[in-house]
């Protein structure tokens, strides 16, 4: 759902950046559940006690993290919540976490890799595809690189050359 950026104040509060489109999505939740590496399951559970917007952020107040060194300490963190609590994807909106593995094949059907994560860039997502000679594709997620996403066949289709 996002990750911690850094400490808000001195009182424990937290500044999270928000992976969905609307970034006060993360203020619909009373609990998010905090892991300090990704692919990591050890999340750990805090309630929320007070959040709120802030610009393009949420600030939030986590029960237990009460000083601004004990903030420091999850600066980076993922913030997650159950998938159970999330709202279904509208037709053509994925959660990432169902693109991971994913093959990834160009419109002349070579395949590129499988998608091993995303990276942000602040203008949009950049799609992360590790290649079997073990480089790494990174390909921007927009409309026209990305050209379809088939779940129930595993891949995506994009435009996008064997050779960059």
């Amino acid at each position: 759902m996002g990750r911690l950026a850094a400490p808000y104040g001195i009182e424990g509060w937290v500044k999270a950046r928000a992976f969905t489109a609307v970034p006060g999505a993360l203020l619909e939740y009373d609990h998010w559940w905090l892991t300090r590496q990704e692919r990591d399951d050890a999340w750990q559970m805090f309630r929320v006690l007070k959040s709120r917007l802030h610009a393009d952020t949420v600030v939030a107040q986590l029960e237990g993290i009460a000083a601004r060194e004990d903030a420091m300490t999850w600066r980076g963190a993922l913030v997650g919540v159950p998938r159970d609590m999330l709202p279904r994807p509208v037709s053509g909106e994925y959660y990432r976490d169902e693109l991971l593995g994913l093959g990834v094949v160009n419109r002349d059907g070579q395949a590129l890799g499988r998608v091993a994560g995303f990276l942000e860039s602040g203008a949009h997502p950049i799609l992360q595809v590790d290649a079997p000679d073990g480089r790494a594709r990174l390909i921007p997620w927009v409309g026209a690189y990305i050209d379809a996403v088939d779940i129930a066949a595993r891949r995506i289709l994009v435009d996008w050359p064997l050779d960059f």
